[in-house]
């Protein structure tokens, strides 16, 4: 089985063929939606030529379905979603909402996997209790 992906609000699947899709806003409001590959640890990425991902910028990204913002509140740096993985197990998936930031963290039970060169950045988010996440 290929890992599946989640909304984690509406629980709408988000993996079409071999492209994790979601809906981004700029900073400007401008609107698109980003394609990408639901490998972990890969990080490339597609967009209509119109929508220009701009390096180093933070996007909103919502769900494409029920159009929810998947940026966390405690840190919008970083989105979650849901994945399905290849032994039909639920895990959350946090990846960077910054364009060129290669960073995927994914937690079952309470253990922690990363991936991408910039997997230290966030690293002391998932390493502190819950209720102070809001303080990062």
């Amino acid at each position: 089985m290929v890992n599946d992906y989640l909304c984690p609000v509406c629980r709408g699947h988000i993996r079409v063929e071999n492209f994790l899709v979601v809906a981004a806003r700029t900073a400007e409001n401008k609107l698109g939606l980003i394609f990408l590959n639901p490998e972990i640890g890969n990080y490339t990425k597609s967009t209509h030529p119109s929508f220009k991902l701009v390096e180093g910028e933070a996007y909103t990204i919502n769900c494409p379905i029920c159009h929810a913002i998947l940026n966390r509140e405690e840190n919008s740096s970083l989105v979650k979603v849901l994945m399905i993985n290849e032994k039909d197990e639920e895990v959350e998936v946090y990846f960077s909402g910054i364009i060129g930031e290669k960073c995927t963290y994914v937690i079952k039970d309470k253990i922690i996997t990363d991936a991408g060169s910039d997997k230290e950045k966030y690293q002391k988010y998932f390493d502190i209790p819950e209720e102070y996440k809001k303080y990062l």
